[in-house]
């Protein structure tokens, strides 16, 4: 009910920002072009009908058959009226996001690690570092493209008593990955 409000609210007052709009187990999903999160964001949080006073969390998903291979996500949550909000925004590679950090100062930590698993660049950040890889670390682990075994080995050395890093030697150029199952499925008239 309170996110079919939400929703009607929002369609309301900014109807240009939004892409699509849907109600998913009862959580209202936003989806919106990349310029207008900080508005919306601001909107959610300032408008008294909304009051979105809470990031609970932000993340990346990536797609990387679809041109903008990204798709940022923000949850919001109202506790005065007890509703969450799923604001999606997508991006290229190489396209940035303006920080939400002035509206939500929790979103630092989360746009950092964004950055630094993703790959995803947001402008106005404060201190958009590397939070969760080390510092000479290449590439951003969570994107699909990112090789299981990495590009580096970091491994203790005891002879010389301390950590190195070194380039990763594998002996199998090729790995062929079989996924078909030697399980027959289960047969669902035999209960």
């Amino acid at each position: 009910m309170m996110s079919e409000n939400f929703a009607k609210i929002i369609l309301k007052t900014v109807p240009k920002w939004v892409k699509s709009c849907e109600i998913i187990n009862n959580e209202l999903m936003i989806t919106i072009d990349s310029d207008y999160v900080v508005p919306m964001c601001y909107f959610l949080k300032k408008n008294s009908l909304t009051r979105c006073s809470q990031l609970i969390d932000m993340t990346a998903v990536d797609y990387p058959d679809r041109k903008n291979r990204f798709t940022v996500v923000y949850n919001l949550l109202s506790v005065d009226l007890n509703a969450r909000v799923r604001l999606k925004t997508e991006v290229d590679g190489l396209t940035s996001i303006e920080s939400v950090t002035g509206v939500y100062p929790c979103a630092a930590w989360w746009e950092r690690e964004t950055w630094d698993m993703f790959g995803v660049f947001f402008t106005g950040h404060p201190d958009l570092r590397r939070i969760l890889t080390d510092y000479g670390f290449q590439g951003h682990p969570l994107r699909k493209d990112f090789p299981l075994t990495g590009y580096t080995e970091v491994r203790y050395d005891a002879t010389e008593k301390r950590v190195i890093s070194e380039p990763l030697e594998l002996p199998q150029e090729f790995r062929s990955f079989d996924f078909a199952s030697p399980w027959e499925p289960l047969d669902k008239s035999t209960k």
